[in-house]
Order: C-alpha cells, then sequence, then structure tokens
C-alpha cells in the first residue's frame, strides 16, 4: 500500500485516546458552568469534521445544537448566542482567517469556546477558553466523540458513554483494517475514474458533512476535479435529472438513521448508471466494536475510506494532493 504507515497511524489514535481523562475534564468543566445550547462553527474541512456531531447531538438529546460558518456568523450574528453558549472550533494551522475572525467575534459575546487545533500557539487556541493541540494526531473526530459524548453522558443522554470511550480505544486499529480492506477497490476506482470530467458524489445523515467535504476540499481543492455533491434527501428534486450511464456518480451509504435515503438513490442509480461506485459502512469489519455504536462512527470509518482514494489517486494523476493555484497562494 503506497502512503501507508500502519505502526504511526495507530501511535497516532493512540496519542489522541491517551487524552480521553484531559478531555473528559473539560467536559466536566463545562457542564458544572452549565450551557444552553451548542454551535459548531469553522470554515472547509474543519466545519465539515465536526458537523457529524451535530447530528449526534440531535438524535441523544434536546439541547439545541447549530452549525454555522465563522465567516457568516460574523457578519450575520445569531440571536441564539449567549454567554452560556458552548462553541466547538477547528482549524489545522489554527491561523484560518474566518475562524480566528469568528472566535474573536464569539469571545465578545462572552460564548465558551473550544478549539482542536493542529499547531501549538496559534491565535485560535489564544482565543479559546479550552483547547486540544492534536499535532500529528489522528484522527481528529476522535477529539469530539471524547468531549461530545462525556457531555452527553453527564447531561443525562448517553448512558453507555463510558462503554463506548472504553471501546474507542480499538479505533485506531479499526481504521487501519478499514483502510487495507478498501485499497483495492480504491486504486480501481481511482485506475478507472481519475479522467472523468465531472462526477457526481452523494450521501445522508452524518455522512453528507464527509461527502460534501471529500468533494470540495480533496477532489475540488487539492486533485482539481470538477464535482457536484449532494445529500440523498435532495438528490430525487433536482440531480437525479444528470444521471446518465457514463456520468461518474460515487454513493456513501451510512449506518444511521438515514441509511434508507441512501438505498433509495442506490436503488435508482443501478438502474441508470453504469459508472456506479457505492461505499458502504455497513461492509466493513469493527473489531471490538459494539453493533450498537457502528452508526456514531460511520463519518470517521468513511473517512478512513476515502483517504485511500485520495492516496492512490495522487500517485495515478501525479498530482500532489498539497498542490494549489490559489489557495494561501495569492490574496482573495
Amino acid at each position: 500500500m503506497i502512503n501507508f504507515d500502519e505502526n504511526k497511524m495507530i501511535d497516532n489514535g493512540l496519542f489522541i485516546y491517551e487524552a480521553r481523562n484531559q478531555l473528559e475534564a473539560i467536559a466536566n468543566n463545562i457542564c458544572q458552568q452549565g450551557l444552553s445550547n451548542i454551535f459548531f462553527s469553522s470554515v472547509g474541512g474543519s466545519q465539515a469534521m465536526m458537523e457529524p456531531f451535530a447530528d449526534m447531538i440531535n438524535e441523544m438529546s434536546p439541547i439545541p445544537v447549530y452549525c454555522v460558518l465563522s465567516s457568516t456568523l460574523v457578519m450575520t450574528g445569531h440571536n441564539q448566542l449567549n454567554q452560556n453558549s458552548l462553541v466547538f472550533m477547528s482549524s489545522k494551522s489554527g491561523d484560518t482567517p474566518e475562524t480566528v475572525a469568528g472566535a474573536q467575534y464569539l469571545k465578545e459575546k462572552g460564548c465558551t469556546i473550544v478549539s482542536i487545533v493542529g499547531k501549538k500557539d496559534s491565535p485560535l487556541e489564544k482565543l479559546s477558553d479550552y483547547s486540544f493541540v492534536y499535532e500529528e494526531g489522528r484522527p481528529q473526530e476522535l477529539v469530539l466523540y471524547l468531549l461530545i459524548g462525556k457531555i452527553l453522558n453527564n447531561q443525562g443522554f448517553f448512558d453507555q458513554y463510558n462503554q463506548f470511550a472504553d471501546e474507542l480505544k480499538e479505533l485506531p486499529a479499526v481504521l487501519v483494517s478499514v483502510r487495507k480492506t478498501v485499497d483495492d477497490k480504491a486504486i480501481e476506482y481511482c485506475k478507472n475514474y481519475h479522467n472523468e470530467p465531472y462526477q457526481i458524489w452523494i450521501a445522508s445523515g452524518n455522512l453528507w458533512p464527509v461527502c460534501y467535504s471529500y468533494a470540495m476540499c480533496v477532489l475540488e481543492e487539492s486533485q482539481w476535479i470538477r464535482t457536484k455533491s449532494v445529500s440523498s434527501s435532495e438528490f430525487f428534486h433536482g440531480t437525479l435529472e444528470l444521471i446518465e450511464k457514463d456520468v461518474c456518480t460515487t454513493l456513501l451509504i451510512t449506518e444511521g438513521k438515514t441509511r434508507s435515503l441512501d438505498l433509495r438513490v442506490k436503488k435508482f442509480l443501478e438502474k441508470y448508471t453504469n459508472k456506479l461506485t457505492v461505499f458502504d459502512c455497513k461492509d466493513f469489519v469493527y473489531p471490538h466494536i459494539s453493533d450498537e455504536f457502528r452508526p456514531l462512527l460511520s463519518p470517521v470509518v468513511m473517512n478512513a475510506i476515502l483517504q485511500r482514494i485520495s492516496k492512490n489517486m495522487e500517485v495515478i494523476t501525479n498530482h500532489s494532493l498539497d498542490i494549489r493555484r490559489y489557495y494561501r497562494k495569492v490574496d482573495y
């Protein structure tokens, strides 16, 4: 397997998991302070990484939760923001201008800010009440599984949290196994479709943020492949008319509550395109993870699956994932 270091992946995952006590202490402090609602506010892939946790909160609790892009928030404000609002923010660099501006705005509002950042001493970290610096740690989602899970548990909405958190120790190994299992399929996908004029990507529920982020931040930003993403919920209200026999279409299927929406789309696509690829979380084994927790892990598992497309695609296209024409290259 190219661009694959199993030991490093395990170590990077354990780096985050070993901070469980630190993260749970943050959750405890937040709950002691009290919270009226929860916001997720960043931009780009960092925002998309957090949005499945809004679904998790909505499904498990009555806590009001909102996803608002930082660049929008500073322009429009939000009437639900108050001094008891808890805001999660994320930035790999810690200096994403829109996110930093959002943090400054939220600081002025007196909100509690929890940031997930990749570098120490970043502007975002300094503006935050609590922060976790993951450095080389992966996946970042593990930070939120522990933080959000513990908050929900403290609020009386996730009684099985301790079992879930205990089993998350196995997540790094699970993601390694998933990557190994899917790699041959990912290679075949890249060989078949790297030259397509455009692609359509579809998902629902807790995989919708994964889908639109992959289409935008990897295929478009990192590979310059023209891509349309649409949710399974909306597919039959417009995008279905673009489906033809030779249209490259990729469907990501969750194990969450919206799975039936994905399966409906799958049934349609199997009739009308010869270039359908399906990645279904249900097809993968999660050693030592209880079945009841599998739906929660669909986003992080799918990201591991898609990473194998990315790593193989950059080799087959001879186009590094790090090449940019405009991002952080020119003023805009």
